[in-house]
């Protein structure tokens, strides 16, 4: 009877460890969550409300991964469906945000298979050996564009010429 009860707590201690988050997983949610709490003042942070209305107005300025993540959860017009109270109510009880990415990855797995793309470090890569898209997505990154760009040559040349806006060179 011993050996059951400790299979039994053995198979739940090993079933809860692996809904915990994973390192590097949920990266997405995880830091834009974490971004998005570090925002809320003191009297908003207690109303899971005002939380989702700040959420709303926190998901008009992001782009790319974090702009998916808020369509996840239903914080842009757009959004198909909503799960903001899974975000706000953990929130407001101060939960730490890979917890609060925990939960959200039971009611929607897609929120974490959002992943940052690896950063190009723009003062040691060979322009010259990163692809066309590559090289669009640094621009588009910059809220650049390459007018009149055809060919590679174009977008190195714009590159270069926008590089010391973008990049620090330190000493």
């Amino acid at each position: 009877m011993q050996s059951y009860i400790l299979y039994v707590v053995l198979l739940s201690v090993m079933w809860t460890s692996s809904l915990a988050l994973k390192e590097d997983e949920c990266e997405v949610c995880v830091k834009t969550v974490q971004r998005f709490a570090d925002t809320l003042s003191d009297d908003v942070k207690k109303d899971p409300k005002k939380i989702e209305d700040e959420f709303k107005v926190f998901c008009k300025g992001q782009k790319n991964k974090e702009q998916r993540f808020c369509y996840y959860l239903g914080g842009l017009e757009e959004s198909a469906t909503g799960i903001l109270g899974e975000l706000s109510k953990p929130l407001s009880w101060s939960m730490p945000a890979d917890k609060i990415c925990e939960k959200l990855k039971k009611k929607d797995a897609q929120i974490c298979d959002l992943r940052y793309e690896k950063q190009i470090d723009l003062n040691t890569v060979d322009l010259k050996k990163l692809k066309v898209r590559d090289l669009k997505k640094i621009l588009l990154d910059w809220d650049e564009t390459c007018d009149g760009c055809l060919e590679k040559t174009d977008y190195i040349n714009r590159m270069e010429e926008l590089k010391p806006q973008y990049t620090r060179t330190e000493l």
